[in-house]
């Protein structure tokens, strides 16, 4: 039998896990409130696209209106992306620390959010950050304006950085998950 200032000792440090709670529910909080911002943020967009097809619209107006709903898109893109990484991230600290979450089990569902080691949970963030990084690019392109050949390249650089990015992200998930595809 253990002493039991020992015992005591073990009980409070396998407890002190439970601090991870506030992680869970801000992270969670977060989630929804990026959830929720986005989401505004497509209405409104919405609310522009039907702009799109005024016949008042001069050919540069609707140009530029074309500049802006491309960017707005995929800055909605970029803002879902964090609130998915909060929401992954919130999950699998509560999965990691706390306790399995049952009802995922039973669920039909994606099984992209059970997380089984903070490995795991570091490469499924890793890959959800890459996608934002992806998609910051990408808005940032749209809105470059190449004045010389230099800004090309940097542009084409830039490119061929990312698509690496990629390829390098896919080929390590494609070794250390086996032949499932995922």
């Amino acid at each position: 039998m253990n002493n039991p200032l020992e015992r005591i000792f073990e009980w409070a440090l396998w407890n002190s896990r439970f601090v991870v709670l506030f992680a869970v529910i801000a992270s969670l909080l977060v989630a929804f409130g990026v959830f929720y911002m986005t989401s505004v943020d497509a209405w409104t967009l919405l609310q522009h696209i039907a702009h799109y097809g005024d016949s008042a619209l001069s050919a540069e107006q609707r140009s530029d209106l074309h500049a802006e709903i491309v960017a707005h898109a995929v800055s909605i893109v970029d803002g879902y992306l964090l609130a998915t990484i909060l929401l992954i991230f919130s999950l699998g600290l509560y999965e990691l620390f706390i306790s399995k979450i049952d009802i995922a089990g039973e669920s039909k569902g994606s099984r992209v959010l059970f997380i089984s080691s903070l490995d795991e949970l570091k490469d499924r963030l890793a890959k959800v950050i890459l996608m934002i990084l992806v998609v910051s690019f990408f808005e940032r392109s749209l809105a470059m304006h190449a004045r010389s050949f230099v800004d090309l390249l940097y542009l084409a650089i830039g490119i061929a950085l990312v698509a690496l990015a990629l390829y390098l992200s896919h080929r390590a998930s494609g070794t250390t998950h086996g032949s499932d595809g995922h």
